[in-house]
Protein backbone atom coordinates (compact mmCIF):
# COMPACT_ATOMS: atom_id res chain seq x y z
CA UNK A 1 0.00 0.00 0.00
CA UNK A 2 1.28 3.46 -1.10
CA UNK A 3 2.20 6.00 1.37
CA UNK A 4 -0.68 8.39 2.57
CA UNK A 5 -0.48 11.64 1.28
CA UNK A 6 -1.60 15.18 1.96
CA UNK A 7 -1.61 18.12 0.07
CA UNK A 8 0.66 21.50 0.91
CA UNK A 9 -2.24 24.37 1.26
CA UNK A 10 -0.80 27.13 -1.36
CA UNK A 11 1.40 24.81 -3.52
CA UNK A 12 1.22 21.94 -5.53
CA UNK A 13 3.23 19.87 -3.68
CA UNK A 14 2.24 16.93 -1.31
CA UNK A 15 3.57 15.55 1.93
CA UNK A 16 4.38 12.02 2.86
CA UNK A 17 2.70 10.85 6.32
CA UNK A 18 4.18 8.41 8.59
CA UNK A 19 1.97 5.21 7.22
CA UNK A 20 1.67 3.87 10.96
CA UNK A 21 -0.08 7.09 12.11
CA UNK A 22 -2.36 8.17 9.09
CA UNK A 23 -2.66 4.70 7.74
CA UNK A 24 -3.93 2.56 10.14
CA UNK A 25 -7.29 0.63 10.80
CA UNK A 26 -9.52 2.85 12.10
CA UNK A 27 -11.00 1.37 15.80
CA UNK A 28 -14.22 3.11 16.82
CA UNK A 29 -14.92 2.18 20.11
CA UNK A 30 -11.27 3.07 21.15
CA UNK A 31 -11.75 6.25 19.53
CA UNK A 32 -15.23 6.68 20.84
CA UNK A 33 -14.07 5.47 24.45
CA UNK A 34 -11.22 8.09 24.82
CA UNK A 35 -13.83 10.70 23.67
CA UNK A 36 -15.36 10.19 26.98
CA UNK A 37 -12.93 10.02 29.24
CA UNK A 38 -11.73 13.69 27.49
CA UNK A 39 -15.11 15.08 27.55
CA UNK A 40 -15.59 13.63 31.54
CA UNK A 41 -12.18 15.13 32.81
CA UNK A 42 -13.51 18.55 31.52
CA UNK A 43 -16.29 18.42 33.38
CA UNK A 44 -16.42 20.86 36.37
CA UNK A 45 -18.07 18.85 38.92
CA UNK A 46 -19.39 21.49 41.19
CA UNK A 47 -22.60 20.55 41.48
CA UNK A 48 -22.94 20.36 45.73
CA UNK A 49 -25.53 20.64 48.62
CA UNK A 50 -25.41 20.80 52.31
CA UNK A 51 -25.98 17.99 54.59
CA UNK A 52 -27.82 18.60 58.08
CA UNK A 53 -24.22 19.20 59.74
CA UNK A 54 -23.47 22.47 57.23
CA UNK A 55 -26.51 24.25 57.14
CA UNK A 56 -26.96 26.96 59.61
CA UNK A 57 -28.66 26.85 62.72
CA UNK A 58 -30.90 24.58 64.37
CA UNK A 59 -28.80 24.00 67.50
CA UNK A 60 -31.61 24.10 69.99
CA UNK A 61 -34.18 20.97 70.17
CA UNK A 62 -36.98 23.10 69.40
CA UNK A 63 -39.29 21.43 72.09
CA UNK A 64 -38.79 19.19 74.70
CA UNK A 65 -38.86 15.85 73.96
CA UNK A 66 -41.95 14.07 76.20
CA UNK A 67 -45.43 15.82 76.86
CA UNK A 68 -46.11 18.10 74.06
CA UNK A 69 -48.11 15.38 71.85
CA UNK A 70 -46.03 16.52 68.77
CA UNK A 71 -43.39 13.86 67.04
CA UNK A 72 -39.62 13.99 69.19
CA UNK A 73 -37.27 16.29 66.78
CA UNK A 74 -33.86 17.18 68.07
CA UNK A 75 -33.25 20.00 65.41
CA UNK A 76 -34.55 22.10 62.71
CA UNK A 77 -32.35 21.39 60.06
CA UNK A 78 -33.20 17.96 59.49
CA UNK A 79 -34.16 17.29 55.91
CA UNK A 80 -37.97 16.76 56.24
CA UNK A 81 -37.60 20.32 57.73
CA UNK A 82 -38.04 23.49 56.21
CA UNK A 83 -34.34 25.12 55.56
CA UNK A 84 -33.06 21.85 56.77
CA UNK A 85 -30.08 20.22 54.69
CA UNK A 86 -30.08 17.54 52.21
CA UNK A 87 -30.31 13.68 53.23
CA UNK A 88 -27.45 12.58 50.56
CA UNK A 89 -26.00 15.69 49.41
CA UNK A 90 -24.20 15.63 46.03
CA UNK A 91 -20.03 16.53 46.88
CA UNK A 92 -16.38 16.40 45.25
CA UNK A 93 -17.98 13.63 42.70
CA UNK A 94 -15.07 12.64 40.39
CA UNK A 95 -16.22 12.10 36.49
CA UNK A 96 -12.68 11.08 35.24
CA UNK A 97 -12.49 8.13 34.14
CA UNK A 98 -8.85 6.15 32.80
CA UNK A 99 -8.21 4.79 29.33
CA UNK A 100 -4.94 3.31 29.27
CA UNK A 101 -2.20 5.34 27.18
CA UNK A 102 -1.51 2.70 24.38
CA UNK A 103 -5.36 3.24 23.84
CA UNK A 104 -5.40 7.16 23.83
CA UNK A 105 -2.60 6.70 21.06
CA UNK A 106 -4.99 4.10 18.76
CA UNK A 107 -7.29 6.29 19.33
CA UNK A 108 -5.55 9.66 18.09
CA UNK A 109 -4.17 7.15 15.01
CA UNK A 110 -7.48 6.41 14.17
CA UNK A 111 -8.70 9.68 13.78
CA UNK A 112 -6.04 11.00 11.98
CA UNK A 113 -6.24 8.25 9.59
CA UNK A 114 -10.20 8.76 9.23
CA UNK A 115 -8.66 12.67 8.08
CA UNK A 116 -6.52 11.35 6.01
CA UNK A 117 -8.69 8.58 4.24
CA UNK A 118 -11.19 11.31 3.48
CA UNK A 119 -9.35 13.70 1.87
CA UNK A 120 -9.83 16.30 4.78
CA UNK A 121 -6.05 16.55 6.13
CA UNK A 122 -4.10 19.40 4.89
CA UNK A 123 -0.55 20.64 5.41
CA UNK A 124 0.10 24.16 6.42
CA UNK A 125 3.62 26.44 5.27
CA UNK A 126 3.91 28.87 8.15
CA UNK A 127 6.37 30.70 6.07
CA UNK A 128 3.12 32.17 3.97
CA UNK A 129 2.61 33.90 6.74
CA UNK A 130 4.99 37.21 7.68
CA UNK A 131 2.43 38.80 9.46
CA UNK A 132 -1.21 38.00 10.79
CA UNK A 133 -3.54 38.36 8.52
CA UNK A 134 -7.17 36.42 8.91
CA UNK A 135 -8.23 37.77 5.36
CA UNK A 136 -5.21 35.37 4.34
CA UNK A 137 -6.49 32.34 5.86
CA UNK A 138 -9.82 33.15 4.70
CA UNK A 139 -8.61 33.04 1.17
CA UNK A 140 -6.65 30.46 2.30
CA UNK A 141 -9.36 27.71 3.32
CA UNK A 142 -12.05 29.08 0.25
CA UNK A 143 -9.24 27.85 -1.96
CA UNK A 144 -8.91 24.36 -0.32
CA UNK A 145 -13.27 24.23 -0.27
CA UNK A 146 -13.42 21.59 2.57
CA UNK A 147 -16.09 21.34 5.12
CA UNK A 148 -16.24 23.42 8.91
CA UNK A 149 -15.39 23.44 11.48
CA UNK A 150 -11.74 22.97 11.05
CA UNK A 151 -8.94 22.40 13.54
CA UNK A 152 -5.38 24.09 13.15
CA UNK A 153 -2.32 22.37 14.84
CA UNK A 154 0.77 24.83 14.78
CA UNK A 155 3.62 25.54 16.86
CA UNK A 156 3.63 28.18 19.43
CA UNK A 157 6.28 29.94 17.79
CA UNK A 158 3.91 30.09 14.32
CA UNK A 159 2.63 33.29 16.10
CA UNK A 160 1.26 34.92 13.01
CA UNK A 161 -0.26 31.43 11.53
CA UNK A 162 -1.96 31.36 14.79
CA UNK A 163 -3.48 35.01 14.92
CA UNK A 164 -4.44 34.58 11.19
CA UNK A 165 -6.61 31.84 12.12
CA UNK A 166 -7.62 31.93 15.31
CA UNK A 167 -10.34 34.91 15.08
CA UNK A 168 -12.40 32.76 12.02
CA UNK A 169 -15.68 31.16 13.12
CA UNK A 170 -15.64 27.76 13.61
CA UNK A 171 -12.12 27.08 13.63
CA UNK A 172 -10.02 26.24 16.59
CA UNK A 173 -6.05 26.17 17.10
CA UNK A 174 -3.94 24.41 18.91
CA UNK A 175 -0.63 23.47 19.98
CA UNK A 176 0.71 19.83 19.33
CA UNK A 177 1.57 19.20 23.05
CA UNK A 178 -2.30 19.79 23.96
CA UNK A 179 -3.64 17.84 20.68
CA UNK A 180 -6.72 15.56 22.28
CA UNK A 181 -8.87 13.39 20.33
CA UNK A 182 -12.06 14.80 20.84
CA UNK A 183 -10.53 17.80 18.97
CA UNK A 184 -9.59 15.60 16.04
CA UNK A 185 -13.23 14.15 15.76
CA UNK A 186 -15.03 17.16 16.57
CA UNK A 187 -13.67 19.12 13.02
CA UNK A 188 -14.99 18.01 9.78
CA UNK A 189 -11.35 19.37 8.19
CA UNK A 190 -7.60 18.98 9.72
CA UNK A 191 -4.88 21.46 8.95
CA UNK A 192 -1.24 20.81 10.48
CA UNK A 193 1.57 23.08 10.11
CA UNK A 194 4.96 21.74 8.91
CA UNK A 195 7.07 22.05 11.37
CA UNK A 196 4.16 20.50 14.01
CA UNK A 197 3.49 17.59 11.97
CA UNK A 198 6.42 15.64 13.37
CA UNK A 199 5.39 16.56 16.44
CA UNK A 200 1.71 14.95 16.14
CA UNK A 201 3.09 11.82 14.69
CA UNK A 202 5.88 11.85 17.71
CA UNK A 203 2.55 12.12 19.92
CA UNK A 204 0.36 9.21 18.18
CA UNK A 205 3.19 6.57 18.31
Amino acid sequence: MAAPKAPVLGSSKTVSLEEGVFGVEVKAHLVHETVRAEQNDARAATRGGKSRGLVAGGRAKPWRQKGTGRARAGTTRAPHWTGGGMAFPPNNRNFSSKVNRKARKAALRSALTAHAQGGTLGVLDPGGFDAPSTKAALDLLGSWDKELPLLVVAQPEDEALIKSFRNLDRVAVTVPGELEVSQVVWARSLLVSEPALELVQGRAQ
